[in-house]
């Protein structure tokens, strides 16, 4: 089956794109969640429109994202977490707290776009990548730092 992708797929294709699938791919999966159309000629002709149309929407975010950048990358998110001796944490700093952190300074940042192949599990510095649009991405410095023993000692008297 070909189909005509609307929006960029994972590992198939992008918006635009002219692609043979799976019938039951096509049909239960890609068909059902909008994500493309049957490959017909008005279909077609309706697709150059849509692609005309996504190219000057891209120039526009992408431009908009290469402003973004140097202004992210002048954050540096800073995290306290319990650890053991080695520096090893018991919990993690995921995606999800990176976002929070960016949150928290302003930027709405989807936690899908930052690029961490796996969550932090160790004190240190660490730069984070960030994809803001397919062609421009942004780094961001992120402290992991061990929670103080002092600090622990002070919230255990409080309870």
């Amino acid at each position: 089956m070909e189909v005509i992708l609307k929006e960029d797929v994972v590992n198939l294709g992008h918006r635009g794109d002219v692609v043979k699938v799976a019938d039951g791919y096509g049909r239960n999966f890609l068909l059902p969640r909008k994500l493309a159309l049957q490959a017909t000629q008005a279909n077609k002709a309706v697709i150059e429109q849509m692609k005309h149309a996504a190219a000057r929407r891209s120039a526009a975010e992408k431009a908009q994202a290469e402003q973004q950048v140097p202004v992210i990358e002048a954050v540096a998110l800073s995290f306290t977490r319990k650890s053991g001796e080695h520096g090893h944490l018991f919990g993690s700093v995921t995606s999800a707290d990176i976002a929070a952190g960016l949150a928290a300074k302003g930027f709405e940042v989807d936690r899908r776009k930052i690029q961490l192949s796996e969550p932090l599990k160790s004190t240190g510095d660490y730069t984070v990548a960030i994809k803001l649009h397919r062609e421009v991405t942004a780094h961001v410095k992120v402290v992991v730092a061990a929670e103080s023993e002092e600090l622990v000692a002070e919230a255990a008297v409080a309870e």
